[in-house]
């Protein structure tokens, strides 16, 4: 029922719109219009469209483009429709989607920190999302206007006559919410509100089959890696799945972590580790890479070879490692930075850069698998970032990576790599 918090509508009013009950949501009081469904949920010509067309949508904004083009089809006068769509995101609490007919939908993200700011909090979808609400109802002129909310007063002076907010329920016991708006001089009229009321139920599993498509994503790319997360969703999921690549292997490490974990207390830690690694794995990131796997305060990255970059004299994947990595040494200068004029240690790095082909694909065991790269080139990177700290260097790669890159770059001589049989010779950027 569209009506406010927790209140339910009075079944003895048939049809139409009921006075203005009140309800308290928040400390705050509400006062509400409810509406008694005088459509049936078989009938519903919106559930209609969600059923035969909504579910096919790939992305939110086609969904609530569809939404909205077919609520207009169908004689609903929406002018306005914002979906707040709930996520599990280390980053984002929300992402909201606001069509306009005629207009692209705009796509916003909510950070946590939206969640302390005004905006979210003297808005309806706080009440919707945290303090319990079901629905809210607005009139925005005529004689039962109530604008207790700041964006009611926008959308008043933008013309609006009526607004609506419902939650949308998750099977997992959260909450997204979408809200309605029209210019239409009546307003939303019984049957317009019927219609969506009674589509909500089945809106809510569309929208949360949105999410968790969302958050599938997010936590593959997260935690494996956005072309691994990619892999992986494209089927790439059994032992022993993978496939042989050509890539720019790169190897970096943290120096003298065993002292700085035993002077600091494990949050400490962390937060140094984690500055460290937003300028290592930022800057990989950043050009392009993908970070494969970190090992303790290590990371393994690779720049991985397209057809057309492996007869290329100067390939994109080498540019753009040797790129990330002066670009991660600029970025551990502005970190030491900070560190010494706040008292802290300086820390110390090392990025070791090799070209070769390595299996990319699944290894492991059947119940704990990980997607990776293995092969004599990967070790070989990581012998390499073991001569950084020898040679005095924050970024040493080998002949096989000078070779295709132009450069310029100083020599360092031949050096064994434990494992391999025949010594490398292995340079600097001599910038």
């Amino acid at each position: 029922m569209i009506a406010s918090a927790s209140h339910v509508a009075d079944p003895s009013v048939s049809g139409g719109v009921a006075g203005p009950p009140a309800a308290v949501v928040g400390g705050r009081q509400h006062h509400v219009e409810s509406v008694v469904p005088t459509s049936r949920w078989r009938d519903n010509l919106v559930v209609s469209w969600l059923l035969e067309h909504g579910w096919r949508m790939q992305t939110p904004e086609t969904l609530v483009s569809g939404l909205g083009a077919a609520l207009r089809g169908l004689g609903v006068p929406v002018d306005r429709m914002n979906l707040a769509m709930r996520l599990l995101h280390p980053q984002v609490f929300s992402l909201a989607f606001l069509w306009r007919p005629g207009q692209p939908v705009e796509r916003r993200e909510g950070a946590y920190s939206m969640l302390e700011s005004d905006v979210f909090l003297l808005s309806p979808f706080n009440d919707l999302l945290t303090k319990g609400a079901s629905a809210i109802r607005r009139r925005l002129t005529g004689p039962m206007v109530i604008r207790d909310y700041p964006i009611l007063e926008d959308l008043a002076a933008e013309g609006f006559t009526d607004y609506v907010a419902l939650t949308l329920p998750f099977g997992d016991g959260r909450h997204s919410a979408i809200t309605f708006a029209t210019r239409a001089g009546g307003g939303f009229d019984a049957a317009d509100l019927a219609a969506i009321d009674d589509a909500v139920p089945v809106l809510a599993r569309m929208v949360e089959i949105q999410a968790l498509r969302h958050t599938s994503l997010t936590l593959l790319e997260t935690y494996l890696g956005r072309q691994t997360g990619a892999r992986v969703l494209d089927g790439k999921v059994r032992r022993g799945d993978g496939e042989v690549l050509h890539a720019v292997l790169w190897f970096s490490d943290l120096r003298g972590s065993t002292p700085l974990a035993e002077s600091m207390d494990a949050r400490c830690f962390l937060e140094t580790l984690n500055g460290y690694f937003d300028a290592m794995a930022g800057a990989v990131l950043d050009h392009g890479g993908e970070v494969l796997r970190y090992i303790g305060d290590a990371a393994l990255a690779i720049f991985p070879f397209h057809a057309g970059d492996v007869d290329a004299a100067d390939p994109a994947p080498p540019r753009a490692a040797l790129g990330a990595a002066l670009d991660a040494r600029a970025r551990m200068a502005d970190l030491n930075a900070s560190r010494h004029a706040a008292g802290l240690p300086c820390l110390s790095h090392g990025v070791g850069l090799h070209v070769g082909r390595v299996t990319y694909g699944n290894i492991g065991v059947p119940s704990r698998l990980e997607f990776t790269v293995i092969g004599a080139a990967a070790n070989a990177a990581a012998r390499v970032e073991g001569l950084c700290k020898d040679l005095g260097e924050t970024i040493v790669v080998t002949d096989a990576f000078a070779r295709r890159h132009p450069g310029p770059w100083r020599g360092l001589g031949r050096h064994a790599l434990r494992g391999f049989d025949e010594a490398v010779t292995v340079f600097a950027p001599a910038a």
